[in-house]
């Protein structure tokens, strides 16, 4: 095979230094060193990559066209490299992150982006799981991080970083009964006699408490499911503020007004990890770069409770 990874980096070096003699001290070779390996190059290939008539070298329109996927190849290779480095020093072979549906809209993305600039081989997962579900995939092994809600109360197994707060509001839809017949505004006893629909995990018996109201549910694992089973009139449920803001300014929902109560849960979220395995490069990175773009203190309000 004419290139290798050794001669691709002293093309590219003739190439941006032009000179043999620039190139070599570049690379803190000899001069005659790059001399020979781009003229056993071009031996090997049969083709003239350097016109030497002149003072310095020109690459030739063979050099030209061969420039682009050499430099491709070389950032593959310094990829590799720094992947294979990363991995001596801890970096794991797959991120997973777990991420309550009602959080799915909060500011993930940016964080995974930035960690993938940074780490480009890193393989990264992202699952969708109720919360229940999502902290037993967490504890299982099966996902390295879960971006949640702060729980009710500690878990010993867990450590955790606040990331910031979402604003959970009641809503329905606009043409629900129920705010038909009691003149556009309820009272919690309505919530509590009216179908609720809730995104909860698998298990019937994991649900979280701050979140049920009704004695009549209808549960979903996803919350696509619960937007649309709440948009058909089927019943109300608690959301969160960025993902139903849509909905509601297109008139498919409303945030269900109140007589006597405000409506809306603030509740601080957190990215946990388990403390029973060992958190790997790329999860601990996460962790940081979330933990930085957090709201200020003063954007959010205090804990209700447990952490």
């Amino acid at each position: 095979m004419a290139f290798s990874s050794d001669n691709v980096e002293v093309f590219l070096a003739v190439i941006d230094h032009g000179s043999f003699s620039a190139a070599a001290r570049a690379l803190g070779r000899v001069p005659s060193a790059v001399s020979m390996a781009i003229a056993n190059l071009e031996a090997e290939l049969d083709l003239q990559l350097f016109d030497r008539s002149g003072r310095e070298p020109q690459p030739t329109p063979a050099a030209r066209s061969l420039e682009p996927q050499a430099r491709l190849l070389a950032a593959q290779l310094k990829q590799l490299q720094v992947q294979a480095l990363a991995l001596t020093q801890g970096l794991e072979d797959r991120l997973t992150l777990a991420i309550a549906p009602e959080l799915l809209a909060a500011p993930w993305s940016g964080p995974l982006a930035e960690l993938a600039r940074e780490h480009p081989l890193l393989q990264v997962e992202v699952l969708a799981a109720p919360q229940a579900d999502a902290l037993a995939l967490l504890h299982s092994g099966r996902a390295q991080l879960a971006l949640v809600f702060e729980r009710p109360s500690l878990d010993g197994r867990e450590g955790f970083q606040e990331v910031g707060s979402e604003l959970m509001v009641a809503v329905m839809a606009p043409d629900h009964p129920v705010l038909a017949a009691n003149g556009g505004r309820l009272r919690e006893d309505h919530l509590t006699n009216t179908r609720q629909i809730v995104v909860a995990g698998r298990d019937l018996a994991t649900s979280d408490p701050r979140f049920v109201f009704a004695r009549h549910v209808w549960r979903t694992d996803n919350a696509l499911a619960a937007l649309s089973l709440i948009t058909a009139g089927l019943g109300w449920g608690w959301l969160a503020r960025n993902f139903a803001g849509p909905h509601v300014a297109a008139g498919a929902l409303v945030e269900i007004p109140f007589e006597n109560l405000s409506n809306g849960l603030d509740l601080w979220v957190d990215v946990v990890w388990s403390r029973e395995r060992p958190l790997g490069l790329g999860a601990q990175h996460f962790v940081n770069l979330i933990a930085k773009g957090r709201a200020p203190a003063g954007e959010c309000s205090p804990k209700t409770g447990g952490i």
